[in-house]
């Protein structure tokens, strides 16, 4: 079984758990469920250099990112770097997140959270804005058309942002409605883990202007941010660049300040 179809059958059995323990009706009564989500779209449109950081201990492709750094200061430092939002991955298993991880840090930082998780029910989406996500991430990969669209619905409609991700244009082709906010190219492939930044490039020009877009997974040099940019990328996930760090908050700065001198 390939590693995205073991994450997806992992996915459902929490899933069907968990919505026993907490209702819908119970996520909908936390106090963070009418707050106004920040737009990472308009964040990312405001910004010179367009990274979002992100913050995860651990990866299938790396089961030792970065156990030491404490989360709260890991994305005060993305803040302070001048990241546009942070990326924060929610799975346990695979990823060792949480959403405590998101609950940790929301009432401290100023700039988007996104919740990073393989989302394929709609009682995710309303979990994410019950714990004050400001965006949520749909994978094209493990959706079908008509999922994408009610999932993209039923977010907009609680006032989160969506972020596509897709590895393909056939994978964008599913697209069927107007609440996708920015498409993320990912340029690692989720079955084999291989990783290519081409894939952004050759893909650019078959995604519609109307869209804002970002290119993610395996950016650790200036030069290729630069590169993107040039191709017009809008903007740039990076995580395991900074985690791997000893200090992410100060890698995410030195890289960053690196990146708005070369533009």
């Amino acid at each position: 079984m390939k590693i995205l179809d073991n994450i997806i059958s992992d996915k459902k059995i929490e899933i069907e758990t968990l919505s026993k323990i907490v209702s819908i009706s119970n996520l909908e009564k936390q106090k963070d469920f009418t707050k106004q989500c920040k737009s990472l779209k308009e964040s990312i449109k405001k910004s010179k250099s367009g990274i979002i950081c992100e913050f995860k201990r651990k990866s299938p492709s790396n089961e030792k990112i970065n156990y030491k750094s404490n989360i709260s200061e890991v994305i005060n430092g993305y803040e302070k770097a001048g990241a546009v939002g942070v990326s924060i991955l929610t799975n346990k298993i695979y990823f060792d997140g949480s959403i405590s991880d998101i609950n940790e840090v929301k009432n401290n930082v100023d700039i988007p959270i996104l919740r990073k998780e393989f989302i394929i029910s709609e009682y995710q989406i309303i979990e994410s804005k019950s714990i004050g996500a400001d965006a949520i991430l749909l994978i094209a990969s493990i959706l079908d058309k008509e999922e994408i669209k009610n999932y993209s619905s039923l977010a907009k409609s609680l006032g989160l942002e969506v972020l596509l991700e897709i590895h393909s244009i056939e994978e964008f082709n599913k697209i069927s409605n107007t609440d996708i906010d920015i498409i993320g190219v990912n340029n690692r492939n989720l079955d084999t883990l291989d990783i290519d930044i081409e894939n952004s490039i050759e893909m650019f020009e078959d995604i519609p202007s109307e869209f804002i877009k970002i290119s993610e997974s395996g950016i650790s040099k200036v030069d290729s941010i630069i590169k993107l940019i040039k191709v017009g990328y809008d903007g740039f996930l990076i995580g395991e660049n900074f985690m791997k760090t000893s200090k992410p908050g100060e890698s995410a700065y030195d890289f960053i300040k690196k990146v708005e001198n070369e533009i």
